[in-house]
């Protein structure tokens, strides 16, 4: 992120941690890296460790689901487009009725 940058300290130092872990992530929201969520797109990559490890569930499940949202997968809602294919499982499992 923009704060994240030797002329503001690192955000004052609540990134040191993040650029030892990703030195090699660049993403606009580094808080969103390990946050417990999938958050998908730039964060779901090896240089940002999967998501902080957030997306390595979602990897196995769905290996060839490539969205940029992947929360809405098996959320109990079917969400059709580009989540309802056989890569993402028919939305984890969502869109089995529909």
């Amino acid at each position: 992120g923009e704060y994240n940058t030797p002329e503001c300290g690192y955000d004052g130092g609540d990134c040191r941690e993040f650029n030892r872990l990703y030195p090699n992530c660049n993403v606009e929201y580094p808080w969103q890296v390990g946050n417990e969520e999938c958050n998908g797109g730039e964060y779901d990559t090896p240089e940002c460790g999967y998501d902080g490890g957030d997306c390595r569930e979602f990897n196995r499940l769905y290996p060839n689901c490539n969205v940029e949202y992947p929360m809405p997968v098996g959320d109990g809602a079917c969400d059709g487009g580009e989540y309802n294919t056989p890569e993402c499982v028919y939305d984890g499992g969502d869109c089995r009725e529909f």
